[in-house]
């Protein structure tokens, strides 16, 4: 019985296959002949528009690499229009942006000159050169450096960059292949591909071809693979097309390959002298057909597949749950192992930052070490201490601002990082990375240079600490890579910002002539522990993070940072940022009508100087050496006509700026003022300086403001004409209320508030201000400073408790004045009614600041 229902079942599912399986072929069939009757049609309606398409596809792709060429060659910088390797940079960085494998130029003689990458080789005919020299763009063949063939993009151009007057064509290298991409020439073999096309000459020589055109010659090919057709013979065939060709007209045949009938049709290619020749085979069409029933009877079969494999799935239980519980644990497996790479990923993050930070630290804490030794050592020349102070103020700053990232390790762990956007002078800036890095430069020697350029906005928005996180990163890079007695330059450049008037684009250029890097490394600078593995720097310290973090930095502001390095030269790294302007009113900068005398052997630093002396009233001459500068203040002290001042670099070649002092108070005597201005620390050379008849010293770089604040002390007062002095504001008869646990701290904010003329109460907790403000008379206290972590009731809940009182002065300003110097805390604080926030440490002139600008509203 049982092989009875055995023989009946599996004859009842013999019998379902074959009515399945033959009615699905027959269906299979019936669609199969639809289908070439639908496609038929189809194709004699595409095959008329194809080539057109074709065609237009290849002349949009070709204008989008050869007007870009032409406007990006004669659209230049200001930097490159008279200067011939400056505009070779230009066009290497659009170059490889556009993914050119070499650019050159041609002049009207035909000769080609290579910007850069290899030679090349072009033999064209001379109507070609005149087509360019008309101002028309075409696409060539021709041969790079390895004989390899390749495309020419030619774009004409016309410059006036010297040396290149004569230019009359910038011609860009691509690959042969991109021919082949752009007009997508499918090969014959492809049987999945309905056409395909050739590109040929008009002598019909290929210039793209697919693999079954083993001749260089396409009429070769037809002679001997094209049979007759319809009549028409393959020299009948090969005549009618080069007529064609020679006219400039498309042309349509029907010709017979390897006994596959094909249509062909031929038209000529924008921007060249090339023609497009396209197929369609229609065997391809038939296979397109055939290869659609084959897919059908498949889908029959796989129906009928279905239906026996239904009758034997609960053999396949057991296999399906195996499988399912192997994909579990594989799933399993690879959370587990992606955990683990999180992990590692996560303590990599942590190892980098803390690596980072240990160095970034060490920088200004040798700075602040160092000035406290020299302030130490004159303790009784209070203009040296002075600058000591300012100098350890400002890497202070600094440090302060690196110990709140190490503090923040949620940073560490998310990878994210928050801009912190205050008023920021550059000035100040550049002062505290010239005093934090002069012990290092001088350790080694070197010389070290600092300029700015047509700087008009000193005061601006952005992050400091990141800032100087940047220049720090940079400076101590090219003092680490720059060998003993070389040179390091940094230059200072404000430009248009893109991003309109309220925005300017600072653009800081670090140079050096240090070991330099391969071409090869530069790509790969800004990687996380990337260092060169080169024997010149194994004995260089240094982890690899620097450039990574300073990179990421720059991305954050929403700036740019380039490198261009040469082994064995140097390397200089530009940073491009666009920042805010400051509004806030500075005080108009105007000293006497004087006639100056600036000495640098840098000629654009002596321009400059000029140019923002002329802004403060002052008309200035200029020389580049001792010499020349001894001859001129002799001829003016002859006319009678002596300088008001002169500006004496210390570093001239041959007679320094010390000697060239001595020798002008020789001939001038002690009237009049000579500055010494430097980059480096002059204190071992003061008093050498004074002897020699140095009046006073000024700190590259010259900003404006350094300018008019190191020349006003040698201005009579009455001189001096200010459009604001500048004077501390005045607090008499204002009232604060400062809630403060740490008495301490409460005497630090004592001293230095009262000084301000300020009124002072204490409160030691938020319960007890709480209560002194609601105690008081309305109107009582002019504000009030809040301490954020008290005990009893914290900052948070005593201002909250203040706004909620029904009283008029219950929205007087409540200023923070908290340790909590994150943004998440300043958003809360504000989130919770304060008006500001300030952090701690006090810096006085920002709680003079805030406090002025609420108390007066």
């Amino acid at each position: 019985m049982k092989d009875k229902i055995k023989h009946f079942l599996a004859g009842s599912l013999a019998v379902v296959c074959v009515v399945c399986i033959t009615a699905f072929a027959a269906l299979a069939v019936y669609l199969n002949r639809q289908n070439e009757q639908a496609i038929a049609q189809l194709g004699s309606i595409y095959m008329a528009n194809i080539n057109e398409r074709i065609s237009k596809h290849f002349e949009a792709i070709s204008d989008q690499c050869l007007i870009p060429m032409t406007t990006f060659s004669e659209n230049l910088p200001p930097t490159c229009e008279n200067n011939k390797e400056a505009y070779y940079q230009w066009m290497t960085y659009y170059g490889h942006s556009r993914d050119y494998e070499s650019i050159s130029w041609c002049d009207d003689e035909g000769n080609l000159e290579t910007i850069y990458g290899d030679p090349l080789q072009y033999s064209g005919p001379p109507i070609f050169l005149e087509t360019l020299k008309n101002g028309e763009s075409r696409i060539a063949v021709g041969y790079n450096g390895s004989g390899e063939q390749v495309v020419l993009m030619c774009a004409p151009v016309r410059l006036s960059v010297p040396g290149m007057e004569n230019c009359v064509a910038m011609i860009g290298e691509l690959p042969i292949s991109y021919l082949s991409e752009i007009l997508s020439l499918d090969t014959l073999e492809d049987k999945s591909t309905l056409i395909y096309s050739l590109v040929i000459r008009k002598d019909g020589t290929f210039v793209a071809r697919n693999s079954a055109a083993v001749r260089d010659n396409y009429f070769d090919r037809v002679r001997a693979v094209y049979a007759e057709t319809d009549g028409q013979t393959p020299e009948n065939y090969i005549a009618e097309l080069e007529a064609a060709m020679q006219a400039g007209s498309d042309y349509s045949t029907m010709v017979q390959v390897d006994g596959v009938r094909q249509h062909m049709y031929a038209s000529s290619l924008p921007n060249s002298v090339w023609y497009l020749v396209t197929f369609m085979p229609y065997g391809a069409l038939n296979e397109s057909v055939e290869s659609m029933g084959t897919r059908s009877l498949s889908a029959s079969a796989a129906v009928c597949a279905v239906i026996l494999l239904s009758l034997i799935a609960v053999f396949l239980r057991y296999f399906t749950l195996n499988r399912a519980q192997m994909k579990e644990l594989e799933e399993a497996r690879r959370l587990a192992e992606e955990a683990r790479i999180a992990a590692e990923k996560a303590s990599r993050s942590k190892g980098e930052f803390l690596s980072n930070m240990s160095h970034d630290i060490r920088t200004p804490m040798n700075a602040i070490v160092g000035m406290t030794a020299i302030a130490t050592a004159h303790i009784d020349d209070p203009q040296q201490v002075q600058n000591c102070l300012k100098k350890i103020t400002m890497s202070s700053r600094h440090l302060l601002g690196l110990i709140n990232d190490v503090l923040d390790m949620s940073k560490i762990e998310s990878g994210k990082m928050t801009l912190n956007e205050e008023l920021v002078s550059l000035r100040e800036v550049m002062d505290s990375m010239v005093s934090i890095v002069q012990p290092q430069v001088k350790a080694k020697h070197q010389k070290f240079n600092i300029s700015i350029f047509n700087i008009t906005s000193e005061n601006v928005h952005c992050d400091s600490v990141r800032l100087n996180q940047v220049l720090l990163n940079l400076l101590s890079n090219a003092i680490k890579f720059t060998p003993e007695g070389g040179s390091i330059e940094v230059s200072i450049y404000e430009e248009e910002s893109p991003k309109g008037g309220d925005y300017v684009r600072i653009r800081i250029s670090v140079k050096d002539t240090g070991i330099g890097m391969s071409k090869e490394y530069q790509t790969h600078i800004f990687e996380s522990f990337s260092r060169e593995d080169n024997k010149r720097i194994h004995r260089t310290e240094g982890t690899g993070l620097g450039m990574a973090i300073t990179k990421y930095i720059v991305d954050a502001m929403g700036g740019e940072i380039t490198v261009d390095s040469r082994q064995g030269v140097g390397t200089q790294f530009q940073v491009i940022l666009d920042l805010q302007r400051a509004v806030e009113q500075v005080e108009d900068m105007l000293l006497p009508d004087w006639v100056m005398l600036v000495v640098d052997d840098d000629q654009q630093l002596c321009e400059s100087t000029v140019d923002s002396l002329r802004s403060i009233g002052i008309r200035a001459e200029w020389v580049l050496d001792g010499e020349d500068a001894v001859r001129m203040a002799a001829q003016h002290h002859e006319a009678h006509n002596d300088y008001h001042v002169i500006l004496l670099d210390w570093k001239l070649p041959d007679m320094d700026g010390i000697q060239t002092a001595r020798e002008l108070r020789r001939q001038l005597g002690g009237d009049v003022p000579i500055l010494l201005m430097s980059a480096y620390d002059w204190t071992e050379i003061e008093d050498e300086a004074r002897a020699a008849g140095i009046s006073g010293f000024l700190m590259k770089p010259l900003f404006r403001s350094t300018l008019f604040y190191g020349l006003k002390p040698y201005v009579g007062a009455e001189e001096v004409q200010t459009a604001k002095e500048e004077q501390a504001p005045e607090f008499s008869n204002k009232r604060v209320l400062v809630a403060e646990d740490n008495e301490l701290n409460w005497e630090i904010a004592n001293e230095l508030l009262h000084d301000l003329g300020l009124e002072l109460e204490w409160a030691e907790n938020g319960e007890v201000c709480t209560e002194m403000f609601q105690r008081s008379d309305p109107g009582y206290y002019d504000a009030i400073l809040m301490d954020i972590r008290m005990p009893i009731m914290d900052g948070y809940e005593a201002t909250d408790a203040i706004r909620a009182m029904d009283r008029p002065d219950a929205a007087l300003p409540i200023i923070a004045m908290t340790a909590d110097a994150y943004s998440d805390d300043i958003q809360r604080c504000l989130s919770h009614g304060m008006n500001a926030h300030v952090a701690k440490p006090i810096d006085i002139s920002e709680v003079t600041r805030i406090l002025k600008k609420y108390m007066d509203d």
